[in-house]
């Protein structure tokens, strides 16, 4: 792969991933901590995009199966995330109903589509600048982190809402598939090498470099 003159990379120079030094790249390790330098992470953009693909298959059992079980006077009801916030909506828990509906529902599909179009606009042809798509790379990767308030609030709920044979709560296996949703998902982010967006935006043919 050439990149263009006047850059780092163009220049042959790497810079480390651990320590941040800038260091020729045939050198192949960085001579202050030992890590292994490259140009760009290897298969990054496969990487990302099958990560990516199956945190939304996952994202969509979480919501087909039960989160959460609501055990009320002896009688147990199961509770996906739409009916949780359904749920806590109905037991007048408006803000709690709104904030894991946010972060549960809205940030995770915002995040699976804004990743999707990141991969695509590298891998076949942008319509964004690079620092617009740049942007929204950095601000999925911020929200991203706030995406597992959804099974947080079902392990409090379920510490401390415990009123014997009133009402409890339990967590479903849903959770389960909504936590390994948000973990893939933000794996893939972390996988997704952005220097492969300015590349592109160079005019550069190719997408990945060992």
């Amino acid at each position: 792969m050439n990149f263009p003159a006047g850059t780092a990379a163009g220049e042959g120079l790497a810079i480390c991933h651990v320590c941040h030094l800038l260091v020729d790249v045939n050198e192949r390790a960085c001579p202050r901590c030992g890590a292994h330098l490259h140009l760009r992470r290897v298969d990054s953009l496969h990487r990302a995009m099958a990560l990516l693909v199956t945190g939304a298959l996952m994202l969509l059992i979480a919501n087909l199966l039960p989160i959460m079980y609501t055990i009320q006077l002896g009688q147990t009801i199961e509770s996906t995330i739409i009916g949780g916030v359904v749920l806590l909506w109905e037991l007048k828990s408006y803000p709690i109903a709104a904030v894991i509906f946010i972060a549960s529902v809205m940030v995770p599909i915002a995040k699976i589509v804004a990743m999707g179009y990141l991969c695509w606009s590298v891998s076949r042809g942008r319509r964004l600048g690079p620092l617009e798509r740049t942007r929204i790379y950095r601000a999925t990767e911020f929200v991203g982190r706030w995406s597992m308030i959804d099974v947080f609030v079902v392990s409090i709920m379920v510490a401390l809402i415990q009123l014997g044979s009133l009402i409890a709560f339990r967590p479903g296996i849903g959770a389960i598939a909504f936590g390994a949703a948000v973990i893939l998902t933000m794996v893939a982010a972390e996988q997704f090498d952005t220097r492969l967006i300015w590349d592109e935006s160079e005019g550069e043919t190719g997408t990945e470099d060992e």
